[in-house]
This record gives C-alpha cells, structure tokens and sequence, in this order.
C-alpha cells in the first residue's frame, strides 16, 4: 500500500456577509462568542484559495458545521468554494451537522442595524441535494435517510462518512437502523480486504479529561459507539464540532484501539486543518498545519493573535459582567432571577480584576513563582481555559504556571474528593485528575503525531 494522504478541516461556519453581521445587536451577541462571525467569509476565502493552490494532496474531507447556523445563502456562498476546488482537480468528501439546518419552529439568523433578522434557513432534507456533488455522488454505499456515506478514497482506504443528527431533536446520536447500516459497511470492508477511517462531526471522546462530564461535548452513547466501531475495525475517527485540538485514545476489552482526532475549527482559535498520511493499515500520521492570514482589519495583529483575542476577550467579558452586570452572566447560566447570588457575584468579580497570581498564592498559602507573581489571575484564568480548547496544554507539573495550579489543587483536593462526578459513560471520576490533565497535557501530542492503530 503506498501512502495516501488528505487535508482534513471542520467547523468552517461560512456566513454571507451581505445578510448582515454589524450592529448594536450583533455586538453584543459577539461578547459571548468563542468563534468569529462577521469574519468567516474571509477566513473561508483565504484558506480555500490555500488548500487549492496546495500540491500536499488533491483529497480534502470537511467534518461538519459547514455554514454558521444553517443560513440558505450562506450554503449556497460556501458551495462556490467546494465547486472551485473540483474544477481544480481536488476530490472533496463533506458531512453536514446541526449547524447546518434548522427545523420548523427554529430560525436562522443575522443581524443589522436595525436589529436581529431571520433569513432562509436551510431545512435538513435540502442537504443531501445541496452536498450531493460533494460525497454522495461518488459513494460506493449511501445511507440517504441518515446523510451518511462510504467512499473509497484510495486503493486500500475507505472513507465512512457519518452523520450523526439523530432525529433532529435528540441530536448526536444513531437510531438502531443506522447502527446496522454501519456494521453492514465494516463487514463489507472487512471482507474487501480495506482499512476504513470514519470522519463523525461530534466527538466519540472527549477531548480533554475535563470535558467528559459535560453531556453536549461528545456524541450521546459515545461510549458505546466508539467501542463498536473499534472493535468493528474502524481505528481512527476524524471529528469536530467543539473547536477542540485534541488526538485521545481508547481500547476496548477485546483489545481494538479508537483514535478520536478533533480538529480546532478554521475560524477560531486555534485555527488549524490537519495533513493525514495513512502510511500502512497500522500506522497513520498527523500533522497540523495552521490556516493562513485572511483579508480582514485586525488592528495590526497578526490573524492567530486576532483570533486569540476573541477567544480571550469572551472569558474576560464574563469574568467583567461579574463585576459589572452580574443579572447578565448569571443568565447565562439559567440563574438571572437569583438576585440574592447578585452582590457576591459582584464581589467576587471586583476582586478577580484586580488580584494578581501572587496575590491569590498568597492568600491560598501556596509557593508561586516570582516570573507568574505580577501576572493578573484573570488573564492566567484565561489563558488556562484557552489552552483546554488549543490543545497541547502547557500548565504542566514542572513549570511555573502548571505548579501554582497544581499546588492549589492538592491544597482542596480534600474538597474535590467529595465531589460525587460521573462522566457522559456514567463511570465515576476524580475531579482532581480531570483538572490536571486538562491544565496539562501528559499524553499523546495534540498537533503532531503518529498513531500505531494495531499493535
């Protein structure tokens, strides 16, 4: 088998600018924002007019949430970039995701300066003829009730392309149907004699340790899924969705190992796409290769810092609303009617813009390095919380921002033992652990890496 290899991209989120994406409203909608959305169009532009240029390979697989929020015409914009590529000569296999339709009693949305509107949005059986060109045309099996398909990618390789929308309302999940559609197609592989990899928009893992608790960060029986598809033979799964930079790995008890690569999403921090090289049936490489600068006004920043910015300035303007408008970030957490928890909230919102790390070490009673001292809790607060969804976690056991840390973790881990937490699999874990290795990461590199899929 020669190697065979493919750029990998997801969460792209393409907005047509003309619906409208400026005004008062808007603003403050972006407050919140993890991700870009005024600037998708020219992040898109820019890195499809890279990966068209690009002689790393002719083979792009995009994982889901393709447009913002399910906006007609911001398909159709983004179809012109995946239409430029064939007529270039690159073969391109997407999914969609619930980012990518709405449902009756549901809208899309755009704002102005009038206000918030609702252009068309894209009901979920448009999909499959909008996308039809790009997957379904050239599948060897296609499973149209769940927009789900196989595609041979090369000889040796096959590409199992799932969609995971349920029954759009209980989203991340397979119905019995679509579980027997897919042992159907691992058997088949099987037999051909053909390694298959599957590209799944939700994480069958979670990406950092502190995620598996969370119900929305992993696709519902993920536990279940991840460990039939192992031990059907599929070693590796390509996701998305929480604009997370993580490579994790499971074995189950027969001994059959899953790979979850989750791919940050092109338009927000850490903005990257993934080169796969698939070297034998056994071995796959990873690498990471950051998108490239778009045309936008960035304030002289370069588009990575920008980007950073944004991710920041969304932890930093809560951690302010706890100051300024604490009615406001305890909405956000279904707690806006608690006015009792307002003057605490407040309290604690004043002391966290003024309170250094060496302030709250001493407080805490715990060593702090004299580099960290002078650096102010919420910017080491954000940083911290940054890196969780980048990937590669430097707050590590050995180093001045990872000891602080870990130094206030052991000084309540009487507390933390208390904690009663099970993760989305119902198994019980340890707080203090989840928070460690997310702080930090000790396991596999998240950018770069090589994956033995059977020993």
């Amino acid at each position: 088998m020669e190697n065979f290899n493919f750029l990998l991209l997801t969460d792209t989120h393409f907005f047509k600018h003309s619906l409208g994406c400026w005004g008062k409203e808007y603003d403050e909608f972006m407050r919140f924002e993890q991700k870009c959305f005024a600037e998708t169009e020219a992040i898109n532009n820019a890195v499809f007019d890279w990966v068209d240029k690009t002689d790393l390979t002719d083979t792009v697989l995009i994982a889901g949430d393709l447009s913002f929020n399910g906006e007609y015409e911001s398909h159709l914009g983004f179809i012109e970039l995946l239409k430029k590529l064939k007529e270039n000569g690159k073969r391109v296999f997407v999914i969609t995701a619930d980012h990518d339709f709405k449902r009756e009693d549901d809208n899309a949305f755009c704002f102005d300066d009038e206000g918030r509107h609702a252009p068309r949005a894209t009901p979920r059986d448009e999909l499959f003829d909008l996308y039809y060109e790009y997957g379904f045309k050239d599948a060897i099996a296609v499973d149209r009730k769940h927009l789900s398909y196989v595609a041979q990618l090369c000889d040796g390789v096959r590409l199992l392309a799932l969609n995971n929308d349920g029954n759009c309302r209980d989203f991340k999940t397979y119905d019995e149907e679509q579980i027997a559609w897919i042992k159907e197609q691992t058997k088949q592989a099987r037999e051909d004699g053909q390694m298959m990899i599957a590209m799944n928009h939700y994480p069958l893992l979670a990406g950092q340790p502190i995620l598996s608790i969370v119900p929305s960060a992993v696709q519902k029986n993920a536990g279940e899924i991840s460990t039939m598809l192992a031990d059907e033979g599929v070693h590796v799964v390509f996701t998305g969705h929480m604009h997370n930079q993580s490579i994790n790995l499971k074995v189950t008890e027969k001994g059959n190992k899953l790979y979850d690569v989750c791919t940050g999403s092109i338009i927000a921090s850490p903005s990257v796409m993934r080169l796969v090289t698939v070297e034998s049936p056994k071995k796959i490489k990873i690498e990471t290769i950051n998108c490239p600068d778009f045309e936008w006004d960035t304030g002289g920043r370069s588009c990575t810092k920008y980007l950073d910015d944004m991710f920041d300035s969304m932890i930093l303007n809560m951690l302010a609303d706890m100051k300024e408008n604490p009615e406001r970030i305890l909405r956000r957490f279904g707690a806006g009617d608690k006015k009792n928890l307002f003057p605490i909230t407040k309290k604690i919102g004043k002391l966290l813009d003024k309170l250094t790390v060496g302030g709250a070490a001493r407080l805490l009673c715990v060593k702090c390095d004299r580099s960290i001292k002078k650096m102010l809790l919420k910017d080491y607060i954000t940083e911290l919380v940054r890196q969780v969804f980048s990937g590669n976690q430097a707050f590590k056991e050995g180093t001045p921002k990872g000891d602080i840390f870990l130094r206030v973790l052991k000084r309540f881990n009487f507390l933390l033992k208390k904690v009663n937490l099970k993760n989305t699999d119902g198994e019980k874990v340890e707080l203090y652990d989840l928070l460690k290795n997310s702080a930090g990461n000790y396991d596999i590199d998240d950018y770069n890496a090589e994956l033995i899929l059977e020993d």
